[in-house]
């Protein structure tokens, strides 16, 4: 009879779990659905999802600030009122700031010039289209040109930004360089060119070079890069890596596939206008100046290779395969500079005492471009010699 007994008990047992079970399915399935659309992107961002006309206004700048409800998701009520509020306010607070030292930040101060950040949406939780969770994320709008960064709520309130907003401007200041990226529609931007023009490339004489000015030799850079300079990953080899967090070891997840490629593509011709642009370096490393206009270079290629232990690298190919540029037709040994993102330079490295001991990758743009004005100085002519050439053949990877 006992035994019937606890038989009876365990069956309403089971059943009562079971049922409960069968609620608490029903109950949390919308929120699940919510989190596995936004695993599909922001496609929804691009429409009108949230009230426009109920923006918090930055001083000084045409976009405003938007809160995006999610209702129904769990981030959304962990969050509660009065933490969505801190939060929007320290945002408002951080774009404040940048907006008063706007000439700091380089691509900020470009993005408001330009017009190109239409709105800054917070949301309780930010993922990409493979369903990752960032802190930022840029997404494109309808609109040619424009675009709107978007604001993890949660991940603010995690890492304890929502009370300090002025520790918020370093990370929002760097995520402007996508900003930029993203708003450029140019075709030069999208397609680098797969053959050069040797005929017709804007090359310069050391003449020439020494009579131009600052402005000047960069409008000619930017020449360069239309046809003949390139900046690439040539081994592919940043294909879905993270990147470098700049001033740190620190390294952050790639948004996209291609966001570390792009990430430092910019880096590097923003370090290349300013190795030819500015006087200093004419006047310290005036091989590395002449050498960019004059067609020497004919590509950088920031790559992460395990296999090499060297941070940066020039390779020239040898006198039997040089080649006629310009329209005087001058004789070229192309060369190529290498840097190695992963790794640190070493006390031979010219360049050592300005790294920090931080690895190439995580190098300011400043520091970016005197390494490699320093590496194409000290390089370009020694690895001209058939001997220097032979050993980069076999090294070559």
């Amino acid at each position: 009879m006992k035994h019937k007994i606890f038989l009876q008990r365990d069956r309403v047992q089971w059943l009562s779990i079971l049922l409960c079970g069968i609620g608490w399915l029903l109950w949390v399935s919308p929120v699940a659905l919510a989190n596995h659309r936004g695993g599909d992107g922001h496609a929804h961002s691009e429409a009108s999802d949230f009230d426009e006309s109920a923006g918090y206004e930055i001083p000084g700048a045409s976009f405003q600030v938007h809160w995006k409800e999610s209702k129904g998701s769990v981030e959304y009520l962990a969050l509660g009122k009065t933490q969505r509020e801190k939060t929007i306010q320290a945002v408002v607070d951080a774009f404040t700031m940048m907006v008063k030292d706007r000439v700091q930040y380089t691509r900020f101060d470009e993005s408001l010039t330009k017009g190109v950040l239409q709105n800054v949406i917070i949301e309780p939780k930010v993922v990409n289209r493979e369903g990752k969770e960032f802190m930022f994320l840029v997404a494109r709008t309808k609109q040619k040109g424009s675009v709107r960064l978007l604001i993890n709520a949660s991940m603010l309130k995690e890492q304890g930004f929502i009370t300090h907003p002025k520790q918020l401007v370093p990370l929002l200041a760097r995520e402007f360089q996508w900003v930029i990226s993203k708003s450029d529609t140019s075709k030069m931007r999208r397609k680098r060119p797969e053959t050069r023009n040797l005929k017709h490339a804007p090359i310069q004489t050391k003449k020439a070079i020494g009579r131009m000015s600052g402005v000047e030799r960069e409008t000619y850079l930017q020449k360069m890069f239309e046809g003949y300079l390139t900046t690439v990953d040539d081994f592919n080899s940043l294909e879905g890596q993270p990147y470098y967090e700049i001033g740190s070891d620190a390294v952050l997840a790639a948004a996209q596939a291609d966001s570390t490629t792009h990430f430092y593509d910019i880096r590097v011709r923003e370090a290349l206008q300013r190795i030819v642009r500015e006087s200093e370096f004419f006047q310290n490393t005036p091989k590395a100046v002449r050498n960019l206009l004059s067609g020497k270079i004919w590509n950088v290629s920031f790559v992460h290779i395990d296999s090499r232990d060297w941070a940066t690298r020039t390779r020239v190919l040898p006198q039997d395969k040089a080649v006629k540029v310009g329209e005087k037709e001058t004789l070229i040994q192309p060369a190529k500079v290498l840097i190695n993102l992963h790794r640190k330079a070493i006390p031979d490295d010219p360049y050592y005492a300005l790294t920090n001991d931080l690895p190439m990758g995580a190098l300011s743009i400043s520091q970016l471009a005197q390494v490699i004005a320093l590496e194409i100085e000290h390089q370009i002519i020694e690895k001209s010699m058939r001997g220097h050439v032979a050993a980069d053949e076999q090294s070559a990877p």
